[in-house]
């Protein structure tokens, strides 16, 4: 059985202040949860602080978004080396986000996700449709997409730990939410696809995560869908309670499986 993963992207909320209030709340209240894995993904500022508060703790850290290159004239990037020099195991890569207002393609995903990988950390691949693409019934090719130009040149020794993360764009920060069934079609659609530029042994091994509007209250439905390992949360993982009710609904919903 995989592994469940509950990620909770910060995006631009938390001072350092707030963070460090933030993290250990979640620390405090999930310090027992053990078959599911917690990460947190805090703006550049705080990762720092952070990393340091999570030494000893199972929480694992997370960056929202890395540079391809090592170090150079690339003012306001950040580098793989620098995130691990800060505790970072893990950084998000390809957010619609980025995508959206920053011009992000699937070729700079790409890059990035070489840089992660060589730096030894774990990325978090995000794919999904926006609404147009969805109700002209382009899903299928823009998600196909997106993950085969995303991993084009790499082999499955490099992507042993990688993550996806189907978020559909028209369901985040929207209150709208995908409903498990539809949810759970893209992940089948995304684990075929892996096993097609793969193998099924890897495809079966690759944990893919649901993003977009999770919240306390639609958890359960969503992380009882067999292809959906767990979750990329926004809104939901700013506040303590909301997250860890998240992370406390997958695990009762994996030890009932």
């Amino acid at each position: 059985m995989r592994r469940p993963i509950i990620a909770g992207n910060w995006k631009m909320y938390k001072d350092v202040n707030e963070a460090v209030e933030l993290a250990n709340s979640i620390k405090r209240a999930a310090f027992d949860m053990d078959n599911v894995d917690i990460v947190i993904c805090p703006p550049f500022t705080d990762l720092s602080d952070i990393g340091e508060m999570l030494v000893e703790s199972a929480i694992g850290l997370g960056a929202q978004n890395c540079f391809w290159e090592k170090e150079g004239a690339f003012t306001g990037e950040v580098s793989a080396t620098m995130l691990k020099s800060v505790g970072c195991q893990y950084v998000i890569i390809g957010h619609s986000e980025r995508r959206g207002y920053f011009g992000e393609t699937d070729g700079t995903v790409n890059r990035k996700l070489r840089a992660a990988v060589d730096n030894d950390l774990i990325p978090i691949m995000c794919v999904g449709e926006t609404l147009e693409e969805r109700e002209a019934d382009k899903t299928p090719d823009v998600v196909r997409t997106q993950v085969t130009q995303g991993l084009k040149g790499f082999d499955e020794d490099h992507l042993g730990q990688m993550v996806i993360a189907y978020e559909p764009v028209w369901a985040i920060g929207t209150g709208r939410t995908a409903t498990p069934e539809q949810a759970q079609e893209v992940h089948v659609m995304i684990r075929d696809l892996i096993r097609e530029l793969y193998s099924g042994s890897f495809a079966e091994s690759k944990r893919i995560l649901y993003g977009g509007s999770v919240k306390p209250e639609n958890a359960g439905e969503l992380m009882k869908q067999e292809d959906i390992d767990g979750g990329l949360i926004g809104g939901a993982s700013l506040k303590a309670d909301s997250f860890v009710d998240i992370i406390k609904t997958t695990s009762r919903v994996y030890e009932g499986r």
